[in-house]
């Protein structure tokens, strides 16, 4: 499979030049440039290298711990799949990453109190288990 990593090198540099001007809050699905990334690592789609995001933790103003999410579902362990307004996502738990607030772009929702706990507890427990 191609990756074109020229294309993300010259939008990862805009985005490291750009300001972060919004509020971020835990809970919050945005879209997010993850890039182009290797081997099996997740990666953004169309020019601006986006995919939705989930905000698990927000540590300060530029810094968040997000999770990749995807409407493509598998049924395993690292895939925690659900409906949000009617729309299915699966949050690709695996994929956990810490990320500059920079890299967020736009807000699409935010999911209630109960789902947000379900993934979190559910982060956990695949990251503790053996």
């Amino acid at each position: 499979m191609y990756k074109d990593f020229d294309a993300w090198n010259k939008r990862k540099k805009e985005i490291h030049k750009s300001e972060f001007c919004s509020f971020v809050h835990e809970r919050e699905i945005w879209w997010c440039s993850f890039g182009i990334n290797v081997g099996d690592e997740e990666d953004g789609k169309n020019e601006s290298f986006e995919r939705p995001a989930l905000v698990i933790k927000k540590f300060n103003r530029n810094i968040v711990l997000v999770v990749p999410l995807t409407t493509k579902i598998k049924d395993n362990q690292y895939y925690f799949a659900f409906i949000h307004q009617n729309i299915r996502f699966a949050a690709i738990l695996s994929q956990l990453r810490l990320i500059s607030t920079k890299r967020l772009s736009r807000r699409i929702r935010r999911i209630d109190h109960t789902l947000f706990k379900e993934i979190k507890e559910r982060i956990v427990k695949v990251s503790i288990t053996p």
